[in-house]
């Protein structure tokens, strides 16, 4: 009972700090709005002049830190070793549709990245 009572007093001064530390952020969020809605909007032939073309998909370079799908299904198929994975097992994995899959496998293949060592059953070349 005493132990239930010392961790029942933690979890409540626990819920405490994160209170404290949401009404902080929230205080924070409402000043960077505020300082926002104050800035000037630009004139429309200064918009035209600074916007910038939007990249094609084709020549988007992807993020730091942003995996893509080629990514995530190439890393499976390199954890896979050498008696590779078939594409059921890629489409449990990854929760993809089946032709998304056979997409990427394509691309993967394509690129010199996999190879086939049996039907539907892939290993990293």
């Amino acid at each position: 009972m005493k132990n239930l009572k010392k961790n029942l007093q933690s979890l409540n001064k626990d819920i405490k700090a994160l209170t404290k530390k949401t009404d902080s952020l929230i205080v924070t969020v409402d000043k960077l709005e505020k300082a926002e809605a104050t800035k000037k909007p630009q004139s429309k032939s200064a918009k035209t002049k600074s916007a910038k073309k939007a990249p094609s998909k084709k020549s988007a370079v992807k993020k730091a830190g942003q995996i893509t799908a080629t990514d995530m299904v190439f890393g499976i198929i390199d954890a896979a070793g050498k008696k590779g994975i078939k594409t059921g097992s890629l489409i449990m994995k990854t929760r993809f549709s089946e032709k998304k899959i056979l997409n990427l496998v394509y691309r993967l293949k394509k690129q010199g990245k996999i190879k086939t060592i049996g039907k539907g059953t892939y290993v990293k070349a």
